[in-house]
């Protein structure tokens, strides 16, 4: 996607952002009219990209200084500060639902597993992007590993943090979710992921604006529908302000 429909995508998202804190978005005329951009948006989108086409990769030394955190910069419970303390030593990450074989991996697995480097650019909603290096296995080899039974249409990321005091959680279909470049994030420019960034994992969704990509990911959950996850929506924000559940740029 080009820079000016990049950023035309992101000034809509922003506006539709600031426009959800009224109430026109509650009404049945409104979400019919979202729902419709959205879908336009998603098929535009993956015609005009393609299902495998790369989200720009960039040299190391066009690295930002720093990459920002944004929304949650730590959880708050005594759990989480234990393992902030110890490494994350007991960490476990879950892959459960309509899957074959479920999973518990501690991060000493995830560092086990194949690995994916790639140098990308964070956009987010708000209107700032960063370019960081970010480093862990494909989400497709969980996966696999996993075996998803058929029925399965979406994943869900369940997270350790909230916001305005709910759990926070995101969603995406098995296209994106079987995209090269979509991982399981455990290293930022070559280090151990920071707390502020969303330790010990987090997910890197590349063709997604930012607020999709999960961040202290404690379970992945493969689902034949959104309807009963949280408000029905396929995520946090899309649930309390209105965003769109695809957001791909």
């Amino acid at each position: 996607m080009s820079g000016v429909n990049r950023r035309g995508v992101l000034a809509g998202l922003t506006a539709l952002g600031a426009g959800a804190c009224s109430d026109l978005h509650k009404t049945k005329t409104a979400q019919d009219v979202f729902r419709t951009a959205e879908d336009w948006h998603r098929a535009a989108h993956r015609l005009l990209a393609g299902r495998e086409r790369l989200a720009p990769e960039y040299r190391p030394d066009q690295r930002s200084s720093d990459m920002r955190g944004n929304g949650s910069l730590t959880v708050d419970s005594d759990f989480y500060r234990e393992q902030l303390a110890n490494g994350f030593a007991d960490w476990q990450l879950q892959v459960t639902g309509l899957v074959a074989e479920p999973l518990s991996l501690s991060i000493d697995d995830i560092r086990a597993l194949p690995q994916r480097s790639q140098i990308t650019r964070h956009d987010c909603v708000e209107g700032w992007s960063a370019i960081a290096e970010w480093r862990g296995p494909q989400l497709g080899t969980l996966l696999d590993r996993a075996q998803l039974r058929p029925e399965a249409n979406f994943i869900v990321f369940r997270c350790a943090d909230t916001l305005y005091g709910r759990p926070y959680y995101e969603s995406i279909d098995l296209v994106d979710a079987y995209h090269p470049q979509t991982i399981i994030a455990h290293e930022l420019n070559g280090a151990a992921l920071p707390e502020k960034n969303g330790a010990p994992l987090r997910m890197r969704i590349e063709r997604h604006l930012g607020y999709k990509h999960a961040k202290y990911l404690t379970a992945i959950e493969a689902v034949a529908s959104l309807d009963d996850i949280g408000g029905g929506k396929g995520g946090l924000w899309e649930d309390i302000a209105g965003y769109q559940w695809y957001a791909g740029i």
